[in-house]
């Protein structure tokens, strides 16, 4: 019985045939076999690929910035999610600190907001800790809470970069190129992101600016609708090293804020004593006006002289005016008695 039972189970759980280490499984085959005429391969999806661009960028900020820096780089963190947060800089800190940060971080390319005075912002883009790095003056700043744009994207959704033709012509806005597609351009396939493309991220080079502006693409025109932020990009120095080491390119068109703010103040002052000599030449004419004339002897030619009266003084006091009295007061009198009268007869 038992040695039958054996054989029972042994032929009821044949065990399957061994396989070659080469030779593909029963389901590999079947999905290398060449699909019929009405059958349809189905496409893996685009998620499925690797990541292999590691870029990851760290934003960051100084002490002393104001509510739209602070929001300027929230947007930022929020469009590009292969971004990174770090608490603020002293400013007593040197900049070089930044590169031991962004290596403690794990990132290779780095934003630095700076702020100066509590009203000029400065950002660095730079890639840790080799270089180059690139330093702006921040101006005309517009957040996504303040624009209130109609356009909209997906979050996390990969950007395009369009640049301005400029950007091909002259080396050092070559080598902003392709620092601002290092920074600004999510990788494919990374962890944060979606695989879709619905925004754009457009450089463009203006009264030797850049101006940063982003919209949305729609589907059914490909038109494009702003999304926001925007802001302006105003070159200083482009140097070797990451925050700092031999300068590359400097602007010759670039004037300093407090330049900028002085000349505003020279100018009102230039204005103010130009008022004041005004003011002095306008006193000096009307003196001028007032020259005595010499005295024309034929002027009182045509002159007749007035009749000259008696002076009279009188020594008798002059006789005082008659009182008239109103005839009109005695009869109102009267009247007034009568009706007083009439009333207490009547009262009687």
């Amino acid at each position: 019985m038992a040695a039958a039972k054996r054989k029972g189970g042994a032929a009821a759980g044949a065990r399957p045939k061994k396989r070659a280490k080469g030779s593909p499984s029963e389901p590999e085959a079947a999905a290398d076999a060449k699909p019929g005429p009405q059958e349809y391969s189905i496409p893996a999806p685009v998620s499925q690929g690797k990541w292999k661009n590691k870029e990851r960028v760290l934003i960051f900020s100084s002490r002393g910035i104001n509510f739209r820096t602070r929001h300027l780089m929230q947007d930022l963190r929020t469009l590009m999610p292969h971004s990174k947060a770090d608490t603020k800089m002293d400013r007593k800190d040197k900049l070089f600190v930044i590169n031991e940060v962004c290596e403690m971080k794990n990132c290779n390319k780095c934003i630095f907001f700076e702020a100066k005075k509590k009203q000029d912002l400065y950002v660095w883009l730079s890639n840790t800790p080799q270089g180059p790095s690139a330093k702006f003056l921040v101006q005309n700043i517009h957040t996504l809470a303040e624009l209130k744009m109609t356009g909209n994207c997906l979050r996390g959704s990969r950007p395009l970069l369009s640049f301005d033709p400029t950007f091909d012509k002259e080396p050092h806005y070559a080598l902003l190129k392709e620092l601002f597609i290092q920074i600004f351009s999510t990788p494919q396939y990374h962890p944060k992101s979606q695989p879709f493309v619905d925004h754009v991220f457009t450089f463009t080079i203006t009264d030797n600016r850049i101006w940063f502006r982003n919209y949305q693409i729609i589907e059914e025109d490909a038109s494009l609708v702003e999304i926001g932020p925007r802001f302006v990009l105003n070159l200083i120095k482009i140097f070797q090293g990451s925050f700092g080491g031999p300068t590359l390119y400097e602007n010759p068109y670039y004037q300093s804020p407090n330049m900028h703010r002085r000349l505003i103040r020279l100018s009102m002052a230039a204005k103010f004593r130009e008022k004041n000599q005004v003011k002095e030449v306008q006193k000096l004419k009307k003196k001028e006006s007032k020259m005595l004339i010499e005295e024309d002897p034929t002027e009182v030619v045509f002159e007749t002289p007035a009749e000259e009266k008696p002076v009279e003084i009188q020594l008798v006091k002059p006789e005082s005016k008659a009182i008239v009295k109103d005839k009109r007061k005695p009869r109102k009198i009267e009247r007034k008695r009568q009706k007083k009268l009439f009333r207490t007869e009547a009262k009687a």
